[in-house]
């Protein structure tokens, strides 16, 4: 059975995760720094968080995560995960591991923020990380700011809360939700499903 580990940069809510990406067909490990990324099977890098302190946090691991990435590990980000594939970000100084171009931005309008509970996902880009997920879907969200991509064909799936906001993202081995799979039942664990699916290949 592939192994996927779930990076541990001091943010919260990786039990829930572990258990998810098990219930889909991984074995999880909750990932200490000194490990090394190249030898797993998958990565994941769980949400919930700061941004400043989270880049403060994979500072030491940092240049290792990027290397097993580009070498074609294939990386799940979920909620502060995916907005750590980005340069920088409004919440806060620090640097993203800048797999992509652009920066996380914070929700606006007469809307409640943080954005949290569940909403829908319109698809943009059809991706295998959202086979048999159909349009619309509802997922759960608990975040203030998302991503804006430079490079809008990255984009997988658009929200609507108050503003069009990215998602999910995905090119080439790298994969990323602004929901939470782990929290979004069985449309969630679907999407964890494919995720083992990708890495088992």
């Amino acid at each position: 059975m592939p192994q996927v580990l779930i990076v541990d940069y001091g943010v919260g809510n990786l039990l829930s995760l572990k258990f998810a990406l098990e219930k889909a067909g991984l074995k999880a490990k909750i990932a200490t720094q000194s490990q090394k990324f190249k030898e797993a099977d998958a990565i994941a890098l769980p949400g919930v968080g700061n941004f400043t302190a989270a880049a403060k946090a994979l500072n030491s691991v940092k240049q290792e995560l990027v290397d097993a990435v580009e070498a074609g590990t294939p990386i799940l980000g979920i909620c502060l995960g995916l907005q750590l594939y980005f340069e920088a970000s409004e919440e806060g100084p620090g640097e993203g591991l800048a797999f992509f171009k652009g920066k996380n931005v914070r929700l606006t309008g007469q809307v409640k923020i943080p954005h949290m509970g569940w909403n829908t996902i319109q698809k943009v880009e059809q991706n295998e990380l959202f086979d048999g997920v159909a349009d619309d879907s509802y997922v759960y969200f608990v975040h203030s700011l998302y991503p804006v991509p430079a490079d809008k064909e990255i984009i997988c799936t658009q929200t609507e809360y108050a503003q069009t906001f990215t998602s999910a993202v995905a090119s080439k081995n790298i994969y990323g939700t602004q929901f939470h799979p782990e929290k979004s039942g069985d449309v969630g664990l679907q999407i964890l499903k494919n995720f083992a699916q990708i890495v088992s290949r």
